[in-house]
This record gives C-alpha cells, sequence and structure tokens, in this order.
C-alpha cells in the first residue's frame, strides 16, 4: 500500500468507563526519519492510553484475566514490581476497581512517576535504585513468597501481558498496513515483542521482529540487558529476528530527535526504539517499519533531556528512565 493515500480516522469514542477506553491508538507516518524514499517509517503512538503509556494494556488484561478466574479475593492487596508505568496503570484500575495496590519500584525513577502512582493512591515500596527493575522484581517476589494476602500479577510471567498485544496493538497495526517489513520494540517484559511479534509472523512469516535492548549494565529508559542475570519468564527469544544494543545517549539524542523533526514529544525508550527503526530502514529497500512508542514524555520533563543539550546532561548512566 506504498503509494496509496492514507485513510484518517478520526480519534476517539464512546465507553462505558475510562477502562474501556485503553487501545486503539493513532498510527503516525515519521518520513523525516526513514533514510530511504522507499521505506516508510511508522510509529504507534501508546501515550495516547488513558495513563499515557503502553502498560494501560497490559493491566488491564492482567486484572481482566485474574478476575475471569477468581484468583483476586477478598482481603488481597495487588502487588507489582514496576520501574514506573506499569504501576501507573494498575494504579488507575485498581483505584476504579476499588482494589489496594502496592508496587515496588527502584528508588531512582523520575519524580513525576512517584507523583502519579501517589495520585492514584497506590503504596510504594523502593527497592535499590543501582539494581534497577531487576531490583524491584526481586524485592517483590520476596515480599509476595512471604504474605499470602497479596496478588502479584506479575507482568514479567503473565501471559495476559503478551496477550494484550497479541489480540490488540497488533491487530490494530495491521487494520492500517497490508504489509509490515519490520516491526521494533523495546526488550522490557518481553511482551510487546512476544504478542505482536507472534500475530506478526502469523500474518507474514518474513516480517522481521527486532528488539531495542540496551547495553549490559546500563539502565536504558525501561529497556533491560539480557546479559544482567535477568530473562523475563515470557520472553521466547525463538520469536526475534534480530537483538540490537542501544546506549544510553543514543536513545537520548535520538528522544530529541523526534522531538525536533517530527513534533513528537515521546518518553526516553522510545528513542532508543526509533534509532534501531532508522537501521533497520536503512538496511531495506521497500516496505513499512512499525516501532512501538511506549509512552509520551510528561514523566521525564524533571529530567531536562528534551531542552537540555546532551553534553550537559548529568545522570544519564543512573537514571531509570521508564
Amino acid at each position: 500500500m506504498l503509494g496509496e493515500p492514507l485513510m484518517n480516522r478520526p480519534c476517539g469514542g464512546r465507553f462505558q468507563n475510562v477502562i474501556e477506553s485503553i487501545g486503539n491508538t493513532p498510527l503516525v507516518e515519521l518520513p523525516r526519519l526513514s533514510p530511504k524514499a522507499g521505506v516508510r517509517i511508522w510509529a504507534k503512538l501508546e501515550g495516547r492510553n488513558p495513563t499515557g503509556s503502553v502498560k494501560d494494556r497490559v493491566a488491564k488484561s492482567m486484572i481482566e484475566e485474574a478476575e475471569e478466574r477468581s484468583a483476586i479475593e477478598p482481603g488481597h492487596t495487588i502487588l507489582e514490581p514496576t520501574s514506573g508505568n506499569t504501576g501507573i496503570s494498575l494504579a488507575m484500575i485498581c483505584r476504579r476497581k476499588g482494589y489496594p495496590l502496592k508496587v515496588v519500584m527502584p528508588d531512582n525513577v523520575t519524580g513525576e512517576r512517584t507523583q502519579l502512582l501517589l495520585m492514584y493512591g497506590a503504596e510504594i515500596v523502593y527497592s535499590e535504585g543501582a539494581k534497577g527493575s531487576n531490583g524491584a522484581v526481586e524485592l517483590a517476589l520476596e515480599m509476595a513468597e512471604s504474605d499470602s494476602s497479596y496478588y502479584m500479577p506479575y507482568q514479567y510471567g503473565n501471559e495476559a501481558n503478551p496477550s494484550a498485544h497479541y489480540h490488540g496493538t497488533a491487530p490494530e497495526i495491521l487494520e492500517e498496513l497490508d504489509e509490515i517489513a519490520a516491526f521494533v520494540g523495546g526488550l522490557g517484559t518481553g511482551g510487546t515483542l512476544m504478542g505482536n511479534g507472534r500475530r506478526f509472523k502469523e500474518h507474514d512469516p518474513d516480517t522481521k521482529i527486532v528488539a531495542a535492548e540496551p547495553m549490559q549494565g546500563e539502565l536504558v529508559q525501561g529497556l533491560r540487558s539480557l546479559d544482567d542475570g535477568f530473562i523475563p519468564p515470557i520472553l521466547d527469544l525463538a520469536v526475534l529476528d534480530r537483538k540490537i544494543m542501544v546506549s544510553n545517549r543514543d536513545a537520548i539524542v535520538w528522544t530529541q530527535k523526534l522531538l525536533h523533526e517530527e513534533g513528537l514529544f515521546a518518553g526516553v525508550s522510545a528513542g532508543a526504539i526509533a534509532y534501531v527503526a532508522n537501521r533497520i530502514a536503512g538496511e531495506l529497500e521497500s516496505g513499512n517499519v512499525v516501532f512501538l512508542v511506549p509512552d509520551d514524555g510528561w514523566k521525564y520533563l524533571s529530567s531536562g533531556v528534551y531542552t537540555t543539550p546532551i553534553e550537559q546532561l548529568e545522570g544519564i548512566d543512573d537514571t531509570v528512565w521508564w
């Protein structure tokens, strides 16, 4: 469909409540980022979800799946490790549904994420920031094992996570594009890559599924290096065609590039993913390259990454961004 006109569909709709409005996010072309005329780069803007991130899809899927099998009982507190977005999404949904929520989060995330969690009524337990999101997972698992009053959805091992993308994100993209040469996602819990990857491979086995992975030891914006010792149980490496390493510096440079060249105000993980999408596009002769923008930049304004030259930024390598 490279030569066909775009079908501009109106955003919005009517929903019974805010949870039902999750999904159906825009797919936007970014022509200034494409290195070749025959390759089109598309961004799925997940910041348009109610709490501003793709994790609204995951949180909704995990809680509704637990409700269907009566796993959440009276007296339970929902417990979840997070570096921010999943916790915020769960906090909104738990507030709406009346469940108490406790999140375990690294102590070096941006302040906006803490404020949003408190705003939605979540209780926060901080883990050691130097351990990144892996430290939050470790502490949350210890808490869940020692106290039966916790119900932990556990996004890293819950098949409802990739299912949210298999049944939601991927079909939305396929409604708009007849063919996808490559899909690029960030390597976090693995849910985005697994759910979209499986659905796209069913549609066309030649679609390349590419992961943006941080350098070992770097706390890149919610992504995780598999070399740091924790592989999420839902992650099946056989679904991936490639993994491409991204540094913190490249992630921030490309976050600024998204803003300055395309007007896209995105979180820093999107910069890492866009860097990889551009690289993959440069290797193709034609086709659509789709990448997922996990969230908008509102939670990262205090970091200064949007207005400060990168050579003047502090704390690039010791902040958990997403």
